[in-house]
């Protein structure tokens, strides 16, 4: 028996989630969860809140002078936490 439209189950349930309107929660939350490990160990310590709003991560830091030295390589953590998740999700990132 020949099947032609056998699709893979990641495609489906992709499709399925775009659907429903549930694509953007889910990669938004894989691009929160992936900031320790793009930014590193060092930087998660002084991270307290991680949030994204209106294509915009949040990240609230302890620390006025890491908050300085991030300040100058956002793009690179924009670009680098977009590879991550494989998608464009944010397109700035404020340090607060």
């Amino acid at each position: 028996m020949f099947r032609k439209n056998v699709l893979p189950i990641k495609e489906l349930i992709l499709r399925n989630l775009r659907v429903q309107g549930l694509e953007t929660p889910l990669l938004q939350k894989r691009l929160i969860d992936s900031w320790p490990v793009v930014a590193g160990e060092a930087i998660a310590r002084f991270t307290t809140n991680v949030f994204i709003s209106n294509q915009t991560l949040f990240v609230q830091l302890s620390a006025p002078a890491l908050r300085a030295d991030l300040s100058m390589r956002r793009q690179e953590f924009v670009k680098r936490l977009n590879e991550n998740v494989g998608s464009q999700v944010i397109a700035d990132i404020r340090f607060c």
